[in-house]
């Protein structure tokens, strides 16, 4: 793959070039396959054959492994009487070794070592097995095996694994003595085989061993199966306030893991403190459920006082799944009364009467429904069938910028996350490059197809000694897949755009090859008339408010278990994929969503500016042939609908010469990210809550409510207008109401007298008249509809 240079340095292109998507089909460069006639020297030669492989979105990149598996009958070392073994395997300047166990004359290791074949300058392969001696200056080789790689096998996936053999430990002195055996498998082969993910790579040989080097390798990760859980707390019996001179205000308490709800707190209003409720609180859980739900009955003894009476710690896995909408049975649960010393003061526990299920029927919502990647239900009996595949092949990325210093100098370690549904990847690690490439290739499921696949790429802080940094964002994608056409190869190279609190900045591309492969078109065609959610999300819809608390719980779960794996996805990563902070304030956001809807309302407002013309006669032209259409359709009415219809389609056709190419790419001109101004830039960054000195946090308040009274207005002009159309008929204004109730009359007999043709030809000439048969006063019907009352009156 021959990506094109950055030359820094030179005249950069304009903002408007800079961000846009780019065909990257040119920039890429077809490689030639391997011949596994040719072996290992035959890939800098000619080649006829290409090998079958799943990675064909990608290059096939080379690499030779060697996997070390154990030795066995290593001789001890005559000065301290045993044998601290380890291997260390070179190829050339490059040189990795195992760990080292103490007194073993028969390890184990089974660690595989990969070589880039373009990294490599030599033609053989030599591994050692030393022996480590902590009072020497060097240490001791017990023997050796070299490999001439022009004999090396050829293994591509689906082959089966390479068997490992037994190698003879050859004297470097030459004295032929056998030093033992040591178990190894060399073979070469690409990224794609089962190797690759945890193998050592040469590329990454300077960095720290341990926790470094796991973080770069490549792995598959799969999202928390999330439930919701939801708690009908129906009421409460037997509760023994402290204060027995007072009926208790009553609320119920409910945790589960970090979150918290409650009920209303209401007075008891019965001998025995028994207290209804009736409220539904919903949690976010995920499996393995670990947690307890932990519910509590307090006293509120006045503002900022909560007595503690009744506690129970409940198991989730006690509670029933639910997968549709039938109602679950109700339980009473035992409760410990606390705070009472004396025992028959707690002789008889409190107990709480409750509805509890798991509701299976949801999509637990991680992410944005704007775009969100999973549309299933939670429980997999209520699953269909997959309607296409979807291959990604993240091939690289072009021109990051230094994310780091190291050694006096500007670096970027870089990584890739993908993230569809439950299935999250990350590539390799590419160790201080500016253009690093992956050329992996992952594959997902596709269930809806107006679902969207995010991939974001980050610097890896988690490298080198020292103490661990947050891995930087540089730059995330998101590609519709409704705006792909299916069966076809896209290969584009998209902007890496990032918002910085010192403006909008270019990090990089990324070059992305991506196919959505259809099982069924006519699967695809009836999802388009489904709902986007589970049945159970329009039967029994959570809140605006339920919707928002849960997305940001199910975040929190996802991001914490991810974190647990290894190597673990940062939560800051996650965070960012799933666009954690997508609800704050931002006046920029403010400013794009209201441009957004005077964009959609243009065309609306240019067609009456066009009847406008028309009506005034600036064009006679179009003003005759308008009155001709407007005649055909008066005289045959039938044809109004059909004719509305075929001009839609003929838009359609005519709009298909000008289809886009290419899919959506981050906008950073609709973002109005191009020309922001510094201080709404510096309040979209800042924290919430905020740590703004006083003054600046005065002005910000002050520019909001000169914001928020222009949107104040607009919204009172709005019901001001409907509350006078509403009082046409309320004799709010009894004049005003009998004149238009004469109109009403006058006008039902004349349209019963009068065919209906003949007054929608009257109106229509009316509206269409000439200018010189126009008054520049308003008309009647406006000045009447401006003099009716409205609720304003009454405002403070």
């Amino acid at each position: 793959m021959a990506y094109q240079q950055v030359h820094y340095g030179q005249s950069q292109p304009s903002p408007s070039k800079e961000y846009i998507l780019k065909d990257s089909s040119s920039l890429l460069g077809e490689r030639r396959p391997y011949d596994r006639s040719e072996g290992w020297m035959g890939l800098r030669g000619g080649g006829r054959d290409k090998l079958t492989s799943t990675y064909d979105l990608v290059e096939q990149m080379q690499y030779l492994y060697v996997r070390v598996v154990k030795a066995k009958d290593l001789p001890n070392n005559p000065i301290t009487g045993s044998c601290d073994p380890y291997v260390e395997v070179k190829l050339g300047n490059y040189k990795g070794t195992t760990k080292h166990f103490d007194k073993r004359s028969s390890p184990e290791w089974n660690q595989v070592f990969s070589f880039s074949k373009e990294r490599i300058q030599s033609t053989h392969l030599e591994v050692y097995v030393k022996d480590r001696e902590m009072m020497m200056a060097r240490d001791e080789c017990v023997g050796s095996v070299v490999f001439d790689l022009n004999e090396v096998p050829t293994r591509v996936p689906p082959d089966s694994p390479l068997a490992p053999q037994w190698y003879r430990l050859g004297d470097r002195r030459g004295d032929g003595k056998v030093r033992g055996e040591v178990m190894l498998a060399v073979w070469m082969g690409t990224q794609a085989d089962e190797a690759f993910p945890n193998a050592w790579h040469a590329d990454a040989a300077a960095v720290s061993h341990g926790e470094g080097v796991s973080n770069i390798r490549s792995k598959v990760y799969v999202s928390p199966k999330l439930w919701y859980l939801r708690v009908n707390v129906i009421e409460a019996q037997d509760v023994v306030p402290r204060d027995r001179n007072r009926f208790p205000e009553l609320f119920v308490k409910a945790q589960a893991g970090n979150q918290v709800l409650r009920t209303r707190a209401c007075p008891a209003r019965s001998v025995n403190n028994n207290q209804m409720w009736n409220e539904d609180l919903v949690f976010v859980a995920a499996e393995p459920f670990e947690e307890h739900l932990v519910l509590t009955v307090e006293d509120r003894v006045h503002q900022g006082k909560d007595d503690l009476l009744a506690r129970t710690a409940l198991p989730l896995t006690l509670f029933e799944k639910r997968l549709d909408h039938r109602p679950v049975n109700s339980r009473w649960f035992n409760m410990e009364r606390l705070g009472f010393g004396a025992p028959e003061e707690s002789r008889f526990s409190t107990k709480i009467h409750l509805r509890v299920c798991l509701e299976g029927a949801y999509h637990v919502m991680d992410e944005s429904t704007m775009y969100i990647s999973d549309t299933r239900p939670t429980a997999r009996q209520l699953w269909k069938q997959p309607i296409g595949i979807l291959e990604v092949g993240i091939l690289g990325a072009e021109g990051l910028v230094p994310m780091k210093a190291k050694d006096d100098r500007g670096t970027t370690d870089a990584y890739c996350i993908a993230k569809y549904g439950q299935k999250w990847v990350r590539t390799t690690t590419i160790v201080d490059s500016f253009s690093p490439r992956w050329n992996e290739q992952y594959t997902w499921e596709v269930y809806d197809p107006c679902t969207v696949i995010t991939l974001g790429v980050f610097d890896n802080g988690h490298l080198w000694a020292g103490p661990p940094a947050r891995d930087m964002r540089i730059g995330k994608v998101r590609i519709r897949l409704s705006t792909l056409e299916m069966d076809r190869i896209h290969r584009h190279a998209y902007p890496l755009v990032v918002l910085q609190p010192s403006g909008l900045k270019k990090m990089g591309e990324l070059h992305l090859a991506v196919r959505f492969t259809c099982l069924s078109v006519s699967s695809v065609i009836y999802l388009y008339g489904q709902p986007l959610l589970p049945k159970m999300h329009y039967v029994h819809p959570f809140t605006v408010g339920q919707v928002d608390s849960l997305r940001h719980q199910a975040m929190s779960i996802v991001a914490a278990r991810l974190g647990r794996a290894e190597p673990p996805l940062r939560k800051e990563t996650v965070e960012y994929m799933l666009d954690v902070d997508s609800h704050m304030w931002s006046m920029r956001r403010s400013k794009a969503n209201f441009l957004r809807i005077i964009s959609l309302l243009s065309g609306a407002v240019g067609a009456f500016r066009w009847l406008g013309d028309v009506c005034r006669w600036k064009s006679p032209v179009t003003t005759l042939l308008v009155h001709v259409l407007f005649l055909i359709l008066l005289c045959f009415p039938e044809l109004i609908l059909p004719t509305g219809f075929l001009y839609m389609f003929l838009i359609g056709l005519w709009n298909y010469r000008r289809r886009p190419s290419q899919p959506p790419e981050m906008d950073a001109k609709m973002s109005l990210a191009e020309a922001i101004h510094p201080d709404e830039l510096d309040e979209e960054f800042d924290t919430f809550p905020t740590t703004k000195p006083h003054d600046l946090v005065r002005l910000r308040y002050d520019r909001l409510r000169s914001v928020a009274a222009r949107i104040q207005t607009v919204v009172g002009d709005m019901a001001t207008q409907g509350e006078r159309f509403r009082s046409l008929l309320s004799w709010r204004d009894p004049r005003a109401t009998g004149l238009f109730l004469v109109v009403c009359l006058a006008a039902a007999v004349l349209l019963y007298v009068t065919p209906f043709q003949v007054v929608a030809l009257l109106v229509g000439l009316y509206v269409l008249r000439h200018p010189r048969f126009r008054s520049k006063q308003p008309s009647v019907p406006s000045n009447f509809f401006k003099r009716l009352p409205s609720r304003i009156d009454s405002m403070l």
